[in-house]
């Protein structure tokens, strides 16, 4: 009996990521570009206690929103990327290696004013040593590149089954942005996910879910309390989520403030916790054998997650699958990406 369901259980996932191909979903975010320098300690330096990495190898991964839309395209998915890029070579860099995944990049707005956003790791017998990272900052909501992003939505939204904001806090998703992009999706019925950002937690009213982590969970409270005003209080007293209890209640108490459908929580090793409006909290295990780097794990579980919903499959079957996603990521080094043959391996082994 419980083989028999299980197997009924992978077919219908199967059935789920069958149906990812031809789906199209934009992806709204902070476009960034991660370089990897790889090498060996050959010793410490003779001019400051530090290691001296002597480099074997170096090769860049799309990141942020980019790593989003790959993780899509990878599956199957039609993919439209919207966000900013500096007019530098990384820029290009970035150019080409989405062309060459045939992600749109129409809604790509070139800045002259910022660098794009590069996220520099030196790597030694697979430890990180340091993290360099360039970019600027700034709050872009009252700039014109701004109105031509709210105006490429307006236009587009109907052609969308799904819309990703993929927030990193870079300066692209602000609350002018926000609230047209929200609005507009709502309206439209469109279903509409945020990997979320602490200072913006409270602009994600109404959406179809937020997947957060513990960390930026924690965050959010501290933020929202601090800027709550009288006729909306979030009601919890804990912003340190140690047990099930604090987590539950941190998750339904967001759930109910921000008025959402769902709310995915990752818990890193220990999986994650699903939350919907009028149903009782799930918890699920992770699926990671084993875990080699985190890198761009929150990317693929919005975009998986966010894919399956476009697939007709319930928030739980969506979080479920995602889940085994993420948990093939983590076994890789750096942001990338899940494949539909992994994936359905990933499934098929839990039949075992």
């Amino acid at each position: 009996m419980v083989n028999r369901s299980m197997s009924n259980k992978i077919k219908l996932f199967q059935d789920i990521i069958a149906n990812f191909a031809g789906k199209k979903i934009l992806v709204i975010g902070d476009v960034l570009l991660d370089q990897y320098i790889l090498g060996q300690v050959a010793k410490i330096s003779a001019e400051a206690p530090v290691p001296v990495v002597l480099q074997e190898q170096s090769f860049y991964t799309l990141g942020g929103a980019a790593n989003v839309a790959n993780n899509l395209q990878s599956l199957g998915a039609k993919v439209s990327l919207m966000g900013k890029i500096g007019d530098d070579p990384e820029g290009k860099i970035i150019l080409r290696d989405l062309k060459a995944r045939q992600i749109k990049t129409d809604g790509i707005m070139i800045d002259k004013r910022i660098p794009t956003s590069v996220k520099t790791r030196i790597i030694a017998q697979q430890q990180q040593i340091v993290r360099l990272d360039r970019e600027k900052i700034e709050d872009f909501g009252h700039d014109q590149l701004n109105q031509t992003m709210i105006d490429f939505v307006s236009k587009q939204i109907n052609s969308f089954d799904a819309v990703i904001i993929s927030d990193y806090g870079k300066g692209v998703i602000n609350p002018i942005l926000l609230s047209n992009v929200c609005s507009l999706a709502i309206e439209k019925r469109k279903i509409l996910t945020v990997d979320p950002k602490v200072e913006h937690f409270a602009y994600y009213n109404g959406v179809t879910a937020i997947t957060p982590n513990r960390k930026e969970t924690e965050n959010a409270i501290r933020n929202i309390k601090i800027k709550q005003n009288a006729g909306n209080k979030l009601r919890i007293n804990v912003d340190q989520l140690k047990t099930d209890s604090d987590i539950n209640l941190a998750g339904e108490s967001l759930l109910k403030f921000l008025h959402l459908e769902s709310l995915l929580l990752t818990l890193g090793e220990q999986g994650m916790r699903l939350f919907e409006k009028g149903k009782k909290p799930i918890h699920i295990n992770t699926r990671a054998q084993e875990v080699f780097d985190v890198t761009g794990a929150g990317d693929t579980v919005i975009a998986v997650f966010t894919l399956c919903l476009t697939a007709n499959a319930s928030k739980l079957q969506a979080a479920e699958i995602a889940n085994h996603a993420a948990g093939i990521v983590v076994g890789k080094m750096g942001a990338v990406t899940v494949s539909k043959s992994e994936l359905l391996s990933a499934l098929n082994l839990t039949q075992r």
